[in-house]
């Protein structure tokens, strides 16, 4: 069994956003099934395009990203895996925010840190002002974050097919997304 999660689970900075960018590209490269962004297409985007994310300027909350960190072993810190919840900004949606861009390290999976992330998520999430839903999106055949997702909280309600193409030279890749869903 793989050592638990001790990471501390905290809200990205713009210092931070150069750590993150490392991590997205990875989970891209590693993993083009499980998003709709690309490797190609995000590696040329800079850290600091990502700062919208962070939710500085949301006065009711629901928009951020979180990080599990470890001691790097030189006074600072290594940023293990993320995720994000980006609030719905129309009126009629507001109380709606999308869990997305989870992502752990490789040789980091299986100690917990999704799980934390995703209760670090869900708490910071049930502060945020009028706030009353969270869905998200996920690969529908990743059985164990599907199961992550479930153990949180989340319910299925439905399924997209073929939510994402993959072109590798004349060959076609689809792959089905599960939508769920978590009442706060």
């Amino acid at each position: 069994m793989a050592e638990r999660c001790t990471a501390r689970i905290r809200r990205l900075e713009p210092a931070d956003l150069g750590a993150y960018k490392l991590l997205r590209d990875e989970a891209l490269r590693r993993h083009p099934e499980a998003f709709t962004s690309d490797h190609e297409t995000e590696q040329g985007r800079s850290p600091e395009s990502y700062i919208g994310r962070l939710g500085r300027g949301d006065p009711l909350g629901g928009s951020f990203l979180l990080g599990a960190f470890d001691p790097d072993g030189n006074g600072g810190e290594k940023l293990l895996g993320s995720v994000g919840l980006e609030r719905e900004t129309r009126a009629k949606t507001r109380h709606i925010a999308w869990l997305i861009a989870m992502m752990v390290l490789p040789g980091c999976t299986r100690r917990g840190i999704g799980s934390a992330l995703v209760a670090g998520c869900i708490a910071e999430a049930r502060v945020a002002s009028g706030l009353q839903m969270i869905v998200l999106s996920v690969t529908a055949s990743s059985t164990e974050v599907v199961r992550l997702y479930e153990r949180a909280g989340f319910t299925r309600y439905g399924v997209l097919p073929r939510a994402v193409r993959i072109v590798e030279g004349r060959r076609e890749r689809y792959f089905d997304k599960a939508q769920m869903l978590l009442t706060l």
